[in-house]
């Protein structure tokens, strides 16, 4: 593990694995870098893979206060200190690196889950409602208002996940719910960003995810001036290992 400092004095840490041109991965909401190991393990076959954890999350700092810039200063921190060519984010981590607007010379986002038409309403005051269960000491509300109001899992299973040691973990995340959803910018598509980015911008999807999620990658990808979108077969919201390292080196490295 290394870690270097960002513009507000916040220490980031991040581990560098494999042997190619560098690429960053961005993580999505509630997950940190241990979360990613399978890509990891993947993807260091063709790149020289740097895995961080964003902000408040594993063994990163957290310095307040919150604003969604810092996170883009975090994203450049790790990107000059490691001179990746290229970045790849999941999820709503789309956003961190979309609005970055860094100088990567390709980048791809997995994902990015805009409320296009057919997808399910925000939750009502969604990320006031996360601020309240932070502020309020309860973080334990504000991982149930995510998994079960945003993400539409069973609120059974996660009563049941409360039980288990995992949910100490959650706990400890949760806060930074309020910071995807804050840099979600209320889930639209951001189209005025989107035409100002000149990146190379790869959207992919999993032909096993809602339509809708898939349809929002393909509306991101139209309003990228180089955009391009994907589907290729996995799982809701997830694209297995070897495909990944494969469509990314097909883009980064062989286009």
């Amino acid at each position: 593990m290394d870690k270097v400092v960002s513009k507000d004095g916040t220490e980031l840490a991040y581990d560098v694995v494999g042997s190619g041109p560098g690429l960053v991965l961005v993580s999505g909401a509630f997950t940190g870098r241990a979360d990613y190991a399978e890509y990891v393990d993947a993807l260091k076959s063709a790149f020289t893979v740097v895995n961080y954890d964003r902000r408040g999350r594993g063994d990163s700092g957290d310095t307040a206060p919150y604003a969604v810039e810092c996170e883009w200063e975090d994203l450049d921190a790790v990107r000059s200190a490691t001179g990746a060519r290229y970045a790849c984010a999941f999820s709503s981590g789309s956003m961190v690196l979309l609005q970055a607007g860094l100088p990567f010379e390709k980048q791809a986002v997995l994902e990015p889950p805009f409320r296009v038409e057919g997808a399910p309403p925000e939750p009502e005051r969604y990320v006031e409602r996360l601020q309240e269960y932070v502020a309020a000491g309860d973080p334990g509300g504000a991982a149930e208002l995510f998994m079960v109001e945003a993400v539409g899992q069973p609120r059974e299973m996660v009563e049941q996940m409360r039980g288990t040691p995992m949910w100490a973990g959650l706990e400890a995340m949760a806060p930074t719910l309020v910071y995807d959803g804050l840099q979600m910018r209320g889930s639209a598509v951001p189209r005025e960003l989107l035409s100002s980015i000149e990146v190379p911008t790869l959207g992919l999807y999993s032909n096993a995810s809602p339509e809708w999620l898939q349809q929002s990658v393909r509306e991101t990808a139209d309003a990228l001036p180089q955009g391009t979108a994907a589907g290729h077969d996995g799982t809701f919201h997830t694209l297995p290992p070897e495909t990944l390292t494969r469509v990314l080196a097909d883009y980064f490295v062989k286009a």
